[in-house]
């Protein structure tokens, strides 16, 4: 079949899992067979002023269409502000209007808009939910940079987040939109329910996501020193990482490797520079972080804002390493499925838990071998891909097509 992903950014112009999580899904249906076509806003990319990147060398066989548009970061601004494709809509027509069977898009927020998804002329068309966004400007429900949402109070929520408020939000243009999806790929329950709450009536099919990491081996290395956590992702305030870096303050028996770039890296790094205990590794790369997580006593999620499906409880299983996180949003779902970790709601909580896994040699086992194995059972990409090749295929007899035939 052909496969068109829209989305707004994509390796290695890209910030966080989704777009990581793209390129994965694209990288597995060319091994599967499949053309596949990443068409994606590199201005977007530098609205978060941020320069070109390391140029990525590998052939995977996606073609990738890189927008930039002579308006520059005006483009994604555009975009922000009306909904619509805007001054990208030629460049985005001149790639949809081509005959793909499966148009996919996922983090339409800069590339579009909800207006792109009008755009699809292929019989199938999904839009993975890889964030909040339908449903909160900021995407993560994280009210006015400082805590979860309580209630919805959007336009002075933009106003104190430093998100320009979008008028088009309190209009019917997401529910027109939607009109022309056949399916949302929800990665959890907790995000399906979400979107249904809100009153969203597409239909709505629970996907969780898989990892991309491959580990040669599922065997981890033996214990050794002081125990070593991690915490993997944005060093941002909705993540946690703040209220984690004061609790590893008060625990210089424990190790913490913080891996990650975000906007409070530099100000934490520095305030917590005499805590020798505590390393700031910065953005690893995806082949070396098989190694950051087989290493640790476990991954420490510590989010505020609720999550979706946290890519990095999945890498975590996939390496054989429990996950400890905190409950908000759908970060419990892998790992009350595998049984691979805990669930925390405090700081004391979260105390317990690391006494309990630095201090039980067995629990540790356990709980990588169901991280490992839960992972195997439920999370794989084969299992991702069979899935995901099965809604397109229903897509397409629900209208008489043979997709891809």
């Amino acid at each position: 079949m052909r496969f068109c992903m829209v989305t707004t950014f994509y390796p290695p112009y890209h910030f966080g899992g989704d777009a990581t999580f793209v390129q994965g899904l694209a990288r597995a249906l060319v091994t599967e067979g499949h053309h596949v076509e990443v068409v994606h806003c590199e201005d977007a990319y530098r609205v978060r002023g941020r320069e070109r990147p390391a140029a990525q060398t590998e052939q995977d066989g996606v073609v990738v269409q890189r927008l930039r548009n002579p308006f520059g970061m005006l483009s994604p601004l555009i975009t922000q502000q009306t909904g619509q494709p805007g001054v990208k809509a030629t460049q985005l027509r001149a790639v949809l209007d081509r005959e793909f069977d499966v148009v996919n898009f996922h983090n339409i927020s800069l590339i579009g808009g909800p207006g792109v998804l009008h755009l699809s002329r292929a019989p199938v068309t999904l839009y993975t939910l890889h964030e909040h966004w339908l449903l909160c400007p900021t995407h993560i429900f994280w009210k006015n940079q400082v805590q979860a949402c309580d209630r919805r109070e959007c336009f002075t929520c933009c106003l104190r987040s430093g998100v320009p408020p979008q008028l088009w939000r309190y209009t019917n243009l997401i529910q027109r939109s939607l009109a022309k999806v056949d399916t949302l790929l929800a990665p959890s329950e907790y995000t399906s329910r979400q979107h249904r709450a809100a009153g969203v009536t597409a239909p709505i099919e629970v996907l969780p996501t898989f990892s991309s990491l491959e580990p040669g081996s599922s065997e981890r290395p033996a214990d050794e020193g002081k125990p070593r956590f991690v915490f993997v992702g944005r060093i941002t305030a909705s993540k946690g990482i703040g209220v984690l870096l004061e609790e590893f303050a008060r625990l210089p028996n424990f190790d913490l490797d913080v891996i990650g770039d975000g906007d409070l890296r530099h100000r934490l790094q520095a305030q917590y520079a005499r805590h020798r205990h505590i390393r700031f590794l910065g953005s690893v790369p995806q082949r070396e972080l098989i190694d950051a997580y087989q290493k640790a006593t476990a991954l420490i999620l510590p989010s505020l804002a609720p999550e979706v499906f946290p890519l990095t409880v999945l890498e975590a299983l996939a390496c054989g390493t429990p996950a400890v996180v905190h409950d908000a949003g759908g970060s419990r779902e892998a790992v009350e499925k595998t049984g691979g970790g805990f669930v925390y709601r405090s700081g004391e909580e979260l105390r317990q838990i690391l006494s309990a896994l630095t201090q039980d040699a067995r629990l540790r086992e356990t709980l990588a071998q169901r991280a490992r194995s839960g992972y195997e059972r439920f999370y794989t990409r084969a299992q991702y891909l069979a899935r995901y090749l099965r809604v397109i295929d229903t897509i397409g007899k629900s209208k008489g097509l043979a997709v891809g035939a």
